[in-house]
């Protein structure tokens, strides 16, 4: 598929107008958004969506920010490589490679679900490139839960085909992570980048990467990641949760605030696991206001 080609001429390029960026690695093309000039400001997202996830902070940003939405190798515009290890440690490689080509200086940093992980576990190596923290329904430390609907997608074999043959994961999400419906045009755009199953090997392949007991090998990333996140307690971090979010719920914002004590948090009550989806146009627009406030470590 030829990207620029290819979303220029998709209906969800309305929704999704931004300048796009790429880097090569040796397993195939990052792309990202790459809109505006300023303070740099990166988002990175989860599983199974795309940087479409941030299009309307992206739009509030844009004019007073420099704003880079990666997708992760494997997701969304970029590439989806099928013999490739797709886990934690090389997504934090494939962000520090990309990071550094860059060289934005200090970044606020922007999370949601797998994008937690990746983007603390880049932030812990590199503490002083980090300006602010906005963590959105995420986690970077270990939990023994994990709900019985996305244990599902680790069954061997009958997961691995639902998820790539049938799309359930994709598919699912764009329905069971939000409060108020996402119009169709909205679901399409999620939708857009993982048409055959090749398209969603990455998505698979996070969920297996969900660690569940020591031997899994992204067990001892993720517990690294938590024992250096008392290395990041001196910068400015906001919160904003969705508190009925059935995967990342509240013991989960429990954990970042026993992490990061003195963190803003907003927590919304009517909203899911998409939680920019469910948040309403004032609440982008807060959130848009403190990233374009200048920061002060504590």
């Amino acid at each position: 598929m030829q990207i620029n080609g290819a979303i220029a001429q998709s209906p969800i390029r309305t929704l999704f107008p931004f300048a796009l960026g790429e880097y090569a690695l040796p397993a195939g093309v990052l792309r990202y958004v790459d809109e505006g000039a300023g303070l740099p400001v990166v988002m990175l997202h989860g599983n199974p969506t795309w940087s479409f996830f941030y299009r309307r902070l992206i739009a509030a940003l844009r004019g007073q920010r420099r704003v880079i939405a990666l997708d992760h190798l494997g997701c969304g515009l970029s590439d989806k490589p099928q013999q490739y290890d797709y886990c934690l440690a090389n997504h934090i490689a494939n962000l520090e490679q990309l990071l550094a080509h860059l060289k934005l200086g200090p970044v606020d940093l922007v999370v949601h679900d797998w994008g937690g992980a990746i983007g603390m576990g880049w932030a812990v190596r590199h503490p002083e490139q980090v300006r602010r923290i906005v963590l959105l329904n995420t986690a970077a430390f270990l939990s023994p839960h994990i709900p019985l609907r996305i244990a599902a997608g680790k069954t061997p074999k009958i997961g691995e085909w639902a998820i790539r043959q049938l799309n359930a994961f994709a598919l699912a999400a764009t329905f069971m992570t939000v409060v108020r419906p996402l119009p169709p045009e909205v679901r399409a755009g999620y939708l857009w980048p993982y048409q055959t199953p090749a398209d969603r090997i990455a998505i698979a392949r996070f969920v297996q990467d969900i660690p569940l007991h020591p031997a899994h090998p992204t067990w001892p990333v993720v517990d690294a990641i938590d024992r250096e996140l008392a290395g990041l307690r001196a910068k400015p971090v906001r919160i904003v949760w969705g508190g009925r979010d059935w995967c990342f719920d509240d013991r989960f914002l429990a954990g970042w605030l026993a992490r990061f004590p003195q963190a803003e948090v907003t927590r919304i009550d009517d909203a899911g696991h998409y939680v920019l989806e469910d948040a309403s146009d004032e609440m982008i627009g807060r959130l848009a206001r403190w990233l374009l406030e200048e920061p002060h470590e504590r």
